[in-house]
């Protein structure tokens, strides 16, 4: 009963490639969400978001804690874990990525347990995850609003 779990679906108009581009690169997911994060470890295949790469997030007034990218598929698919220093336990995001027509949508999930379960911490932290995601997602896809 304490596992949480976030749906987020987005459509932008836009081509999926640049939706992609921004939702996984690091640093310019950082500016969507408005928080800090920087990439900490560069994946050695070409892309440097692409899987084994780690990121750290710093969400105020929380203590940062990183994310290791475990499926990078180019305009279709990233996976991440939270790999260290997180208030939550057994995080994990997904991103789903497809184009129709020139629109990109977005399936985002997020799934994760807290560390005291039973308690009310669970639906405080998934509105404390959600909501501002949520927000910055839908303020991105108002940049492309034709």
């Amino acid at each position: 009963m304490s596992r949480q779990h976030i749906e987020i679906r987005q459509s932008f108009n836009a081509p999926v490639e640049t939706i992609f581009n921004i939702l996984t690169d690091h640093e310019s997911f950082g500016n969507v969400i408005a928080t800090k994060v920087r990439r900490v470890v560069d994946c050695p295949a070409e892309n440097k978001n692409g899987v084994g790469s780690v990121r750290r997030v710093f969400p105020f007034p929380l203590p940062a804690f990183e994310e290791t990218v475990v499926t990078f598929e180019p305009n279709l698919l990233m996976e991440y874990v939270v790999s260290k220093g997180s208030p939550i336990k057994n995080h994990t995001g997904r991103m789903e990525f497809s184009e129709e027509g020139g629109i990109t949508r977005l399936c985002y999930f997020i799934d994760f347990d807290p560390r005291l379960p039973f308690t009310l911490l669970g639906p405080v932290l998934k509105s404390a995850i959600e909501k501002p995601i949520r927000k910055s997602l839908e303020k991105l896809s108002k940049r492309y609003a034709s």
